[in-house]
């Protein structure tokens, strides 16, 4: 209950920055007001990882699941309408590759925790998820979208940004306390759910 509350709040505070715009214009839905900087994600995030320190099995459950599940606003990618002459723009196709270099990002980091429980994967968070370049991939995908595949593709850009920060807040440790197995699970957790999120994304193009 008290993650779900958390969580709530969390969404309430950034939902509005993520009203759709208008088919093909170069303000989308995903971008995140100048207010809501990557250190705003992280003092938000930072409570929240207190809080699933302390009730891991709720954060084990706390997955959003298949395009959805437990949500009106997400979409299938069937569904989209998508302008292809945008899509295959130059622009749109290199945000395209670097959204797919975060998932192979995700991926080694995940490969690092699982060999090394204490491996610092800050340095790779903050050199391969670069919160401001992350936000503006996206923005220049969701250009080929109309507004309701705008509106069905925000949950899992909100999913993506929160998870990455708060996933840089779950990775810090104090020097010479080694790292606990909650807190193992909340990193493994996060890269789990941060991959799959990715995947859904790049389903849509």
């Amino acid at each position: 209950m008290k993650v779900t509350a958390a969580f709530a709040l969390f969404t309430l505070g950034s939902a509005s920055a993520f009203a759709p715009a208008p088919f093909g214009s170069r303000q989308s839905t995903t971008a995140l007001s100048a207010e809501q900087s990557r250190s705003g994600f992280l003092a938000q995030s930072a409570a929240a990882i207190a809080t699933l320190a302390a009730f891991p099995a709720t954060s084990n459950a706390a997955k959003y699941g298949s395009f959805g599940a437990g949500s009106p606003e997400v979409i299938d990618p069937s569904s989209a309408i998508i302008d292809q002459d945008i899509l295959a723009s130059e622009s749109v196709q290199k945000c395209i590759s670097g959204i797919r270099s975060y998932l192979t990002a995700i991926k080694s980091m995940s490969a690092t925790v699982a060999s090394d429980s204490q491996a610092d994967i800050g340095p790779s968070i903050r050199k391969e998820l670069d919160f401001v370049q992350v936000r503006a991939d996206f923005n220049g995908v969701t250009e080929a979208f109309d507004e309701d595949t705008q509106r069905g593709t925000d949950r899992l850009v909100r999913i993506i940004l929160q998870d990455i920060t708060e996933l840089e807040t779950a990775n810090k440790q104090k020097p010479g306390v080694p790292r606990s197995e909650k807190r193992l699970s909340i990193v493994k957790g996060k890269l789990a759910k941060l991959e799959k999120a990715f995947d859904d994304f790049l389903a849509f193009v």
